[in-house]
């Protein structure tokens, strides 16, 4: 059978990245496209454009010809154990790459093929005793990945074996030192966004390098039109943050696994009793101080207490499993993990008086609806044998995943801790509005037009109520005391918590609010 000569570029796509070690997120930077483009691309179910092919020939330093001719061909020229069909010096003009990655890219050809020494794959440049064509060459794909996987970190030591490497190696160092001269532009407000695009996020690893830029371009927009006035900008940028996120979120989705319903029915359990009402989800707030401590400061005891502010909790909270579609009933009291709703249960006795429980400051006894997160963590308050589960009767559930909004999360996070280490508070502040008001408002809010999800919210919510019990666990079981939690961020406590938590302003940290005494005599 004959391939298709779309078809035959995608594998030499996938065979040059497989030689460089570079992900789909570099190549789509390279192409002004979105990984999720790429994706589809390399899956079939777009095509590669003429504009394409010429990206993908500058970007690796080859002429077109040399990338339609295959892989075995292209990658051997890559690294010069084939001849090009034509000069490189004819092909597009190369694109503008990202900080970084120059010294990555195999545009340096040896003038001695190493061929013969070692006897590399021409695909994934391991080891091989195969040979295609005259080539050594794995016989598969499957077995490329397999050499690729088990090599003892082959990439780094080819790029420091090479003559043209040491002339790319200066280039890192002197782009890593201007980063810290970042710092002193910081008065020019609106220069002091840009810098972080440019600078110390070159792997982009962790986020969506065109989510990110997405976001933090939207804060060059609102300096331009306000023309460089902070307060004006940050008014707007609030004012738009809703929209914002929303489109950031849609952007985020693309080429996702899940087809995610925007607007189901909403079930009754879900709906409000009044237009300020609430409707029957108990999401368990927690409003809780230690008896204990509290009755010996009243008799005397003095104590010296911490209050902590947890960092982003909404934020946190995006990493909460959401349901896919409409939520269908499930009366068989079984809790699946693989699904995620609203449950109707009966919770057990909570007899420890010295941590909060889990279901906040509810009094009334009986059976209530609860979220996914709530229900999750009773189950876990089980398995830790903090009391009994909780009997299930009924559940509104849909196929449920951790990761829907997780592309979204880690750029925000990335955009957030990019703000941070740059004095940058009007990012920080952007940021913060979008998280804080997405949560807020995908209920039966007017505010939010993109999307009605009242047990996402509900499960959002309650999931940052959960994140503030886990840390009140984790300070009990440090063998310190909790004094008083409330709220999705607040912990009060005594005792060296630093030996718990790190101080700071990233997410996996926590801030010092104050420090005050409780009790004594006056």
């Amino acid at each position: 059978m004959v391939m298709g000569t779309e078809e035959l570029l995608r594998l030499t796509v996938a065979a040059l990245m497989a030689r460089t070690g570079e992900r789909q997120n570099v190549v789509a930077e390279a192409l002004g496209l979105s990984q999720a483009q790429v994706s589809r691309k390399q899956a079939g179910r777009q095509h590669w454009s003429l504009e394409d092919v010429d990206g993908l020939a500058a970007h690796y330093g080859l002429h077109v010809l040399d990338l339609l001719a295959g892989p075995t061909h292209a990658v051997g020229v890559l690294h010069g154990s084939i001849p090009p069909l034509r000069p490189v010096d004819v092909a597009a003009p190369p694109v503008q790459l990202p900080r970084g990655r120059a010294q990555q890219l195999p545009v340096q050809r040896p003038a001695t093929p190493a061929l013969s020494m070692v006897l590399p794959c021409v695909l994934c440049g391991q080891p091989t005793s195969d040979e295609i064509e005259g080539f050594p060459q794995h016989l598969s794909a499957e077995e490329c990945a397999a050499a690729i996987a088990t090599a003892p970190v082959p990439a780094p030591q080819q790029p420091a074996a090479e003559p043209p490497a040491p002339a790319p190696e200066p280039k890192p160092q002197v782009e890593a030192e201007p980063t810290p001269a970042v710092e002193p532009d910081a008065p020019d407000a609106p220069a002091e966004p840009a810098a972080p695009a440019a600078g110390p996020r070159a792997p982009r690893t962790y986020a969506s390098g065109s989510l990110v830029d997405q976001i933090t371009g939207r804060v060059h927009e609102a300096l331009e039109e306000c023309s460089g006035d902070l307060e004006a900008a940050q008014a707007a940028l609030l004012k738009g943050a809703i929209p914002d996120v929303m489109k950031f979120f849609k952007a985020s989705r693309v080429g996702g696994r899940y087809e995610h319903s925007e607007f189901p029915p909403t079930a009754e359990v879900l709906r409000k009793r009044s237009q300020k009402g609430a409707d029957e989800i108990w999401e368990g707030r927690p409003k809780w101080r230690n008896p204990h401590v509290f009755k010996a400061a009243k008799q005397g005891e003095q104590f010296e207490v911490t209050a902590l502010d947890m960092n982003a909790a909404y934020l946190s909270a995006f990493k909460a499993w959401l349901p896919i579609g409409q939520l269908r009933e499930d009366t068989s009291g079984v809790h699946d993990r693989k699904k995620s709703g609203v449950h109707l249960i009966t919770p057990a006795e909570w007899e420890h008086t010295d941590l909060p429980n889990p279901l906040g400051n509810r009094m009334e006894p009986g059976e209530l609806w609860v979220s996914e997160s709530t229900l999750r963590l009773l189950l876990d308050c089980a398995r830790d044998n903090l009391a009994d589960a909780p009997t299930i009767h009924r559940s509104l559930v849909s196929g449920g995943t951790e990761v829907l909004l997780e592309k979204l999360r880690r750029a925000l996070a990335e955009v957030r801790k990019d703000a941070l280490a740059e004095g940058d508070e009007l990012t920080v502040n952007y940021v913060k509005s979008m998280y804080s008001k997405l949560v807020s408002t995908l209920g039966e809010s007017t505010a939010n037009r993109d999307m009605r999800r009242p047990d996402w919210m509900h499960i959002m919510r309650a999931k940052a109520f959960a994140n503030l019990w886990m840390k009140a666990n984790k300070i009990h079981k440090a063998g310190l005391q909790v004094v008083e939690i409330s709220g999705t961020d607040e912990l009060h406590v005594i005792g060296d918590w630093r030996t718990v938590f790190t101080e700071g302003r990233d997410m996996n940290q926590v801030k010092e609010k104050s420090i005050y005494t409780l009790g004594g005599k006056s």
